[in-house]
Formats: structure tokens, C-alpha cells, sequence
């Protein structure tokens, strides 16, 4: 089921847009690391808004992230245990 709970959420994770930039440009403040190109961004987030694992449009079953900030990570990945949903 989509809205189903994982790894201990509630329906309070859901964010907006502009939320989810602030909490990304803060990490990346915090603890700088290189971002993925437009592109390759936007094809994660494609490919994580299609799997069954998404949970609140937001966040991944699997291992609890916000997709928005592990997506714009250049050394981030899928995880999902059956192999990777992101486009190589």
C-alpha cells in the first residue's frame, strides 16, 4: 500500500518543495559533498516517484531518506535491496 508506514514515519514527514530545497541546501552546508548534474537528478527522482517503495511522495522505504536530497548526492544510490531502480 503507498501510505503504509516505514521505518517508524507518520504522515508528518510529507514535505513541500520548498522544505525539502531548504533541508538540501543545509546538508550540504553542513557537511559539503558534490552534487549530481541536472540531469541524472532528474532521472532519479523519475525513477524513485515510479517504485512501489516511495512512501509519503518523499521519503524511501528501504532506508528512511528524503529521495529529494539522496538523488542530488553524486555518490548517492538506490537503495533497494533488489538492486538499484536509478538509471546508470
Amino acid at each position: 500500500m503507498m501510505d503504509e508506514p516505514c521505518k517508524g514515519c507518520r504522515a508528518s514527514v510529507r514535505l513541500a518543495p520548498a522544505p525539502l530545497r531548504q533541508l538540501l541546501d543545509e546538508s550540504l552546508l553542513a557537511h559539503p559533498q558534490p552534487t549530481a548534474d541536472e540531469p541524472t537528478v532528474a532521472a532519479r527522482l523519475a525513477a524513485c516517484r515510479a517504485c512501489p517503495d516511495l512512501r509519503y511522495g518523499t521519503t524511501c522505504q528501504h532506508c528512511g531518506c528524503l529521495v529529494e536530497i539522496r538523488a542530488h548526492l553524486a555518490a548517492g544510490c538506490c537503495p533497494s535491496p533488489g538492486g538499484s531502480r536509478w538509471p546508470t
